[in-house]
């Protein structure tokens, strides 16, 4: 319920914005997103068709600027930072976390990219240009630099009055970490030991030795998996020889789990995890027209199948009309297995080492479901058309096609994991395939030998 009230909230909002932006009322607008947070206009423009979406910025506090361009998706951030000029951006940037800093200047031309870098001072360019130097779906390429580092040999009072002096601590800090005088990475102390131990203490005898640092070039979605494993607020994370580069919180984390799960259900679609809602119509047009070309490929190769018992379906006007049903079963007990290992891929559940257990239970589920349904719809048809033998053909070849779809649902996504390929991006196609051939192969085949 709490979601519900909130998405009518947004949609009261949306309305109150169109209408006040069609009345010419914009004074209204920028009153209203004075009283917003920046996560909320951002919802506001990525809910707003593409022609108001520039009028809406112009109407933003420009302080929020780098806090919505933060918030907003690539697609829609590249629309609104193309009309604004470099120095705009640059203003925009001050503020914002080097991880997403890096994030909006990758979206950004080269020309603009290099015009905003020379805006910038040169302790700011430097730090975004370092992390530019990494790769984006990597532990350095989310990571932020603004860091507060400890010497194993000082004194806690040292360090609190440091702290007292300094005012202010970056954003969701919980840990401080230990490093020694060539930053190589020793330790971390957590906040609340800092500010309870005794302070004549020195920092090394507080220090966690056992804190496990994060490889730089660490896979995004590896690091995701240590988050949700050891339950972390904040990681360190180092380069190949120890050497203190930065830290991830949970909010980089959170992000990056909110992007996986997005990319996951908008691959099985053949879409961009970053579409806008609100694309052009030839823009969007252009993004399906290759993935429904491909589906069109997959469906002529079923047709395909179909022609080649055209003799036996111009006998027998019921096998027509049966001929969809045994692919649309495996169909929907193959896309359940390929959810089920996708899933398990993602969170580390399945591997090489298991790969054979996960198959071996699926194959017997697909057996097994197979024989179930395979025993109720042949007494349908048996009983509908008072005929025993065409009930027995559909019946194996539903155990068939089911039995396959189980297969083809653990075999796909691990194949095409093994090849580099993204399981969630074409494993459906191809088990579309694979299910819709295997059932009017096995079908229209047996019916074929059976009685042709």
């Amino acid at each position: 319920m709490p979601d519900k009230s909130k998405q009518e909230i947004s949609q009261k909002r949306l309305l109150e914005i169109n209408t006040a932006l069609q009345g010419g009322m914009f004074v209204y607008v920028r009153k209203m997103f004075q009283n917003l947070p920046a996560y909320d206009i951002a919802l506001l423009i990525e809910s707003s068709p593409a022609r108001s979406r520039n009028v809406l910025w112009q109407l933003t506090d420009p302080d929020l600027h780098g806090e919505i361009l933060e918030e907003l998706s690539d697609e829609v951030r590249k629309g609104i930072l193309k009309n604004m000029q470099p120095e705009k951006v640059a203003a925009a940037a001050e503020g914002m976390d080097i991880d997403d800093l890096a994030e909006v200047l990758r979206t950004l031309p080269d020309s603009v990219y290099q015009e905003v870098l020379n805006s910038m001072d040169e302790q700011d360019r430097t730090r975004v240009e370092q992390a530019l130097s990494y790769e984006e779906d990597t532990a350095g390429g989310i990571m932020n630099t603004d860091t507060i580092t400890l010497r194993p040999d000082v004194t806690i009072d040292v360090i609190l009055r440091y702290l007292r002096l300094r005012g202010e601590l970056p954003d969701a800090t919980d840990s401080f970490y230990v490093v020694r005088r060539d930053d190589k990475f020793i330790g971390s102390v957590s906040l609340a030991r800092l500010i309870t131990a005794r302070p004549e203490q020195a920092i090394a005898e507080i220090t966690d030795y056992e804190t496990i640092p994060i490889p730089v070039d660490m896979d995004e979605t590896e690091v995701a998996t240590l988050f949700e494993r050891h339950d972390w607020l904040s990681a360190p994370v180092i380069d190949a020889n120890g050497h203190l580069l930065g830290r991830i919180t949970i909010d980089d984390v959170i992000d990056i789990i909110r992007e996986d799960a997005e990319h996951s259900m908008m691959s099985m679609a053949g879409l961009d995890d970053e579409a806008d809602t609100f694309a052009p119509v030839l823009k969007s047009t252009q993004q399906r027209t290759l993935w429904l070309g491909l589906n069109l490929c997959t469906a002529l190769t079923a047709v395909a199948v179909s022609s080649m018992f055209e003799e036996i379906l111009a006998q027998m006007a019921i096998l027509a009309i049966l001929n969809s049903l045994v692919p649309s079963m495996g169909g929907v007990a193959g896309g359940q297995t390929l959810t089920l290992v996708i899933r398990g891929m993602a969170l580390g559940h399945i591997g090489e080492n298991n790969a054979k257990d996960i198959l071996s239970k699926e194959l017997a589920i697909g057996f097994l479901n197979g024989l179930i349904w395979a025993v109720l719809i042949a007494g349908i048809v048996a009983i509908w058309k008072q005929d025993l033998m065409l009930g027995a053909i559909i019946a194996f070849a539903m155990l068939m096609n089911l039995t396959a779809a189980g297969v083809a649902g653990v075999s796909i996504p691990i194949i095409l994991k093994r090849m580099n390929i993204d399981p969630a991006l074409a494993s459906t196609v191809i088990l579309t395939t694979i299910t819709d051939v295997v059932g009017i192969f096995a079908f229209l085949g047996t019916a074929t030998l059976m009685l042709g």
